[in-house]
């Protein structure tokens, strides 16, 4: 349906100027000769953390580095701090001074604290050993005015502000001996970044050749010019689709993949529109409107804005800070305000209008912590489809369901609720009123290896930005396919 900033706050449209109006939408975006612009085409992506996106864009880094006094497999952590009267001589051998005082440290402690302020001229001269637990190409941080050495060779020198020397070392697994040499106040400051880490975008796509169109010609990231990501709730960025439009600006989750196939498929404008929050189920915070209240076995679970999940038979629900459906009001409640001020969230499609074009579904591992919600699961998907459809003024956009989220789906809850998802895709035959706008599209496949990924985080599929992108493609594979 095509919505101005008029007709959206008018009136409740009839389902005769529904109809009416999708066809007047549909051909003005197929006569060229008509003197106006098509509409924007609006896609809602919704989910929990697995939508918001976990995926690695680039180098990963702590703030933290183990240290220990030695490179045996029982030393003490930390490191040896020797301290050297005077001003820094940078000719002078260290190694072979006498220190006037020295002292255990926590080097690479955080949070950081300093452990020596000299009153007087000192150079202060931490030596100790680094456990390396991945191989890849390192690079290194440690306060200013200080100086780190890794195998002996300086990689990073701050004592120069205007001029830092910031370099990168390839280390095998296990402890190398390092020293920091402070010319000032001594820190534990000892930050890392490791920048080859397989399964992050960088190594996928500028490494590996994977995904070749997420970069321009110059080997930067590219940016559509044609498709605008927004977020609400959370991944929050605003702003051209490029990596960056996840849980924050490192980070990605299905938009990208998915942005780029509708993307390429249009020849108007796309809006992209993220409503998503971690951690939510579909049987309790994302229970759509119209859901009613249901009892097994003496325990009465809630329906629709019920303050509590479940209560005795007989009883009556107590009150609390949340109720069901909360996340639902709260995510697609965000996304009509984003919608109801058009024009001024998105000033470069001004007066142009936007139509709802399709929904993306991607959810599923907060259910697997209850029978009940995963033997729900395909009843509120259900419910889900038809809310949003009603509450978007989109009768028959497609709906786009991802399976699994954030688990192999293959046994347990996680098996039924992948079974729900399936059921409710309109070639299934289960549902008459979903054939030809509902369709589930597999990701199962697409579980990375611990090894090959940033983390081992199987909830968040071990951050692997190659599962997102493969699984933000599916959904816009499906997409597509319903409207081809």
């Amino acid at each position: 349906m095509h919505h101005s900033k008029t007709d959206h706050a008018s009136r409740q449209p009839t389902a005769r100027s529904l109809v009416l109006a999708g066809l007047a939408a549909t051909a003005l975006a197929m006569n060229p000769l008509s003197g106006e612009e098509a509409p924007v085409r609006v896609y809602i992506l919704a989910g929990q953390s697995n939508m918001v996106g976990i995926g690695q864009v680039g180098p990963m880094g702590a703030t933290r580095m183990n240290t220990y006094l030695s490179a045996d497999d029982d030393a003490e952590e930390g490191a040896t701090l020797s301290i050297h009267p005077g001003e820094y001589d940078p000719t002078a051998d260290y190694d072979a001074k006498e220190p006037a005082e020295t002292m255990h440290v926590r080097l690479g402690y955080w949070p950081h604290t300093g452990f020596f302020t000299p009153d007087e001229p000192a150079v202060s001269i931490a030596r100790g050993f680094i456990r390396i637990s991945r191989a890849g190409e390192y690079s290194f941080q440690t306060t200013a005015n200080s100086i780190m050495e890794v195998d002996g060779t300086v990689f990073y020198d701050s004592t120069d502000e205007d001029n830092i020397v910031e370099n990168r070392i390839t280390l095998e697994a296990g402890r190398h001996p390092i020293k920091v040499t402070f010319l000032g106040n001594a820190r534990s400051n000892l930050r890392h970044s490791i920048w080859d880490v397989p399964g992050t975008l960088k190594t996928l796509v500028k490494r590996q050749g994977r995904f070749p169109y997420l970069i321009d010609e110059d080997g930067g990231w590219l940016s559509r010019d044609d498709v605008w990501y927004h977020g609400v709730v959370t991944a929050r960025a605003s702003k051209w689709l490029a990596p960056g439009c996840g849980a924050n600006h490192s980070q990605i989750g299905p938009e990208l993949g998915f942005g780029h196939k509708v993307g390429d498929f249009h020849g108007d404008p796309v809006l992209v529109i993220k409503a998503s929050q971690g951690n939510r189920s579909l049987g309790w915070d994302f229970l759509p409107p119209g859901s009613e209240r249901f009892e097994i076995d003496g325990t009465v679970y809630a329906g629709y804005k019920d303050p509590q999940s479940s209560w005795p038979a007989g009883e009556t629900p107590g009150e609390g800070n949340w109720y069901a459906g909360k996340q639902y009001d709260d995510c697609f409640g965000a996304v009509k305000e984003a919608l109801a001020n058009f024009d001024e969230n998105f000033p470069h499609w001004e007066g142009r209008g936007y139509e709802i074009a399709g929904f993306g579904w991607f959810q599923g591992h907060k259910d697997t912590g209850s029978e009940v919600h995963a033997e729900r699961y395909e009843h509120n998907l259900v419910n889900l489809i038809h809310a949003l459809r009603n509450d978007f003024d989109a009768p028959d956009a497609p709906f786009v369901v991802a399976v699994g989220c954030g688990s192999e789906g293959r046994e347990g809850h996680a098996l039924t609720i992948a079974n729900g998802q399936l059921a409710v895709c309109g070639t299934a035959g289960n549902y008459p009123e979903f054939e030809g706008n509902v369709i589930t599209v597999e990701t199962r496949d697409y579980f990375p290896d611990a090894e090959d990924s940033p983390r081992n985080q199987g909830y968040h599929y071990h951050q692997n930005a190659g599962t997102y992108m493969k699984i933000g493609e599916a959904i816009g594979r499906g997409m597509v396919e319903l409207k081809e």
